[in-house]
């Protein structure tokens, strides 16, 4: 007997891309109906394994093995037992009996018992308030820097988190694909096993058929870097002039600068040649 259970009017906390908490919303019913069919949730999640499996595995037996072609000895006469091939199975080196040999796992599941555990497994996690509703997710460029400070904003930093967004957005996966933790996927292709395996489901609310307006919100790390841009201090225009005019002054007295020193070491020189005269 299937265990199923059932519980309607979800409610789903919802957020802005940057973390800032909003108004929660209702879930559609459609979907969030509250069923939750354990046995259908195992087939798909067996099945979704078992597709992962590429069955590889081989050995070769006897026909396979290189050598072995002749009799290692003639059939009578030796007192030993007739042997045909050196590759035998039950010779070292030879073949294998009944080994593993390439093989399929698939294991194929009726569309609509997939659809139904994916329900399922949607229910579960609202069932524990584990859906938080995103209003949109505009990365101009890979950031991975921004999508873990909304995961630690959310509080589920430590957590398995799943991030569903509406459509293929490379931007934002590849802003998830360093961290560990975090999954990103579009909603259309998430599966019973991605679900389950989340503690925590970030869903874009174009997703869901709930769009919301993004918060006019500004980056934070943009901010502070722009701060000490700002903070540079421009030159009054009365210092500039002053600046300016003491400029052709300066640089005549440091073309007058060694013509005097050279006097003055003249002077010197003389001063003192006159009062050795003296002293003689």
């Amino acid at each position: 007997m299937a265990d199923t259970t059932t519980e309607t009017s979800f409610r789903a906390n919802a957020f802005s891309a940057r973390g800032t908490a909003r108004d929660s919303i209702a879930l559609p019913g459609e979907l969030f109906d509250g069923t939750v069919n354990m046995p259908v949730m195992h087939q798909a999640v067996k099945a979704f394994l078992a597709n992962q499996r590429q069955g590889n595995a081989a050995t070769k037996i006897r026909k396979f093995v290189v050598g072995g072609n002749q009799k290692p000895w003639k059939q009578k006469g030796t007192g030993r037992a007739r042997q045909g091939s050196t590759r035998a199975p039950h010779w070292v080196g030879g073949g294998t009996v009944f080994g593993p040999i390439p093989r399929s796992y698939a294991q194929y599941v009726p569309r609509q018992v997939r659809a139904l555990a994916r329900k399922s497994a949607l229910n579960a996690r609202a069932r524990e308030n584990a859906i938080f509703v995103i209003d949109r997710f505009e990365y101009d460029s890979p950031k991975t820097s921004r999508l873990q400070a909304l995961v630690d904003k959310l509080g589920v930093g430590e957590q398995k988190v799943l991030i569903l967004t509406n459509g293929s957005k490379p931007n934002v996966f590849l802003s998830g694909r360093n961290l560990p933790m975090v999954h990103v996927m579009p909603y259309g292709d998430v599966s019973t096993y991605h679900v389950l395996w989340s503690d925590v489901v970030l869903i874009e609310s174009d997703a869901i058929g709930y769009p919301l307006t993004p918060l006019a919100e500004r980056d934070e790390a943009g901010a502070k870097h722009a701060a000490p841009s700002r903070a540079t201090k421009s030159k009054s225009p009365a210092k500039k002039a002053a600046k300016a005019a003491s400029a052709p002054k300066a640089k005549a007295a440091a073309k007058k600068s060694p013509a005097k020193a050279a006097k003055k070491s003249a002077g010197a020189r003389s001063k003192s040649r006159t009062s050795k005269k003296k002293g003689k």
